[in-house]
């Protein structure tokens, strides 16, 4: 399905796991190539610690890669999160951000190694950091993705 940016920066914002989170998306570009996202610390999305709470950290990635990459390549791929993995760096208190991007090299690599039809597990590094820039978590997002073929 086709959205603009706006739209789905708008319903993203309205989802009801990212509202319970306290995550809010600020940015997707024209060319759904840079995402802006962004979580306060609030009561309901911290740890017993005082901290954010991991499973709200790795949440506010979680999908937007694989639906970046479905907008860009559109409807000649098919396009599913594969795996995860997140390393916790530092705790954090205040506000945390990411930006997550897809740049020109790793679309010319996914259309390389798809155009025969094979499948390709592309990796994307995504760092979470806090307001003075510290880092607080990464994130390596893999995803699967294949060019569809006849009857797909």
């Amino acid at each position: 399905m086709k959205f603009t940016p706006g739209l789905m920066k708008l319903l993203l914002n309205f989802y009801p796991p990212y509202l319970g989170a306290g995550v809010r998306v600020s940015h997707i570009s024209s060319d759904w190539r840079e995402l802006h996202v962004s979580m306060s610390l609030k009561w309901f999305n911290r740890n017993y610690v005082g901290t954010h709470f991991g499973g709200s950290l790795y949440s506010m990635i979680d999908p937007h890669l694989m639906l970046l990459l479905i907008q860009i390549l559109g409807k000649k791929y098919l396009v599913w999160d594969k795996a995860a993995n997140i390393e916790f760096v530092k705790a954090a208190k205040s506000r945390v951000t990411s930006i997550i991007r897809i740049t020109d090299e790793d679309l010319n690599r996914i259309r390389t190694e798809t155009e025969n039809g094979e499948k390709f597990f592309a990796d994307f590094p995504v760092e979470i950091r806090d307001e003075d820039n510290h880092l607080v978590a990464k994130i390596t997002k893999t995803l699967y993705v294949r060019k569809k073929q006849t009857g797909d």
